[in-house]
């Protein structure tokens, strides 16, 4: 497989564990960030080593070798970024394209140690679920911050955004894994927010509430 494969396979997973169902070949360049005649050629090679299968028309999906190998490759980039953050001192917003990078290295017995090592973590640096060696990815409760009423609190989980700007924008009000925010208030108009972190309140926008997840406390 190829890295650009490799790469295909892992978003249209992700797409597969969002939403369900066949994936678009339009929705998989959305996330490929390229032309769908571009993805049309792609799902075809992948298809012809029995990696998905491409219903013309209708989108793709994923065969259990595609999944088996897509949920390996984002294990492997997982695993990266905790021994970036844990071991090496890498900040949260520093790890992804690293780790893009780190995720191709074919060694099972490299990712098989790099495991031990770090005592099998079950989420990465941003709150994502890291799949097992078995290929499977925990689904965890959550939901968007948005989603969250005024004088309610929540425990930040994860992101859903995880450009550097974006990470960098939380290190500044203070918001990172584990963090407890609680609403004060919630504009009708627009959906910002009011927030309380530690002693500090402060305005987000509707774009930050909904690329935060969190858990209800």
């Amino acid at each position: 497989m190829t890295l650009a494969e490799e790469n295909y396979l892992k978003a249209i997973f992700h797409l597969e564990f969002e939403n369900g169902g066949e994936i678009s070949t339009n929705a998989i360049a959305e996330s490929m960030e390229t032309k769908p005649s571009s993805v049309t050629d792609m799902v075809q090679k992948l298809a012809e080593k029995k990696m998905l299968i491409y219903k013309r028309y209708k989108g793709v999906q994923l065969t259990e070798e595609g999944r088996r190998l897509a949920a390996y490759v984002i294990r492997k980039h997982r695993l990266w970024e905790v021994f970036l953050v844990e071991k090496l001192n890498f900040h949260w917003d520093e790890v992804h394209e690293i780790a893009e990078q780190l995720e191709h290295i074919k060694s099972d017995e490299l990712i098989t140690r790099l495991d031990q090592f770090l005592g099998s973590p079950d989420f990465d640096p941003h709150g994502d679920p890291i799949p097992d060696k078995d290929g499977i990815l925990k689904r965890t409760e959550k939901k968007l911050l948005s989603e969250i009423e005024k004088n309610q609190q929540g425990v930040c989980v994860g992101v859903k955004e995880s450009s550097p700007e974006f990470l960098q924008y939380l290190d500044k009000k203070k918001i990172s894994i584990g963090t407890k925010i609680t609403v004060l208030g919630k504009e009708f108009f627009d959906g910002s927010m009011v927030i309380r972190v530690g002693n500090d309140q402060f305005f987000i926008s509707l774009k930050i509430a909904e690329n935060l997840f969190v858990q209800s406390v």
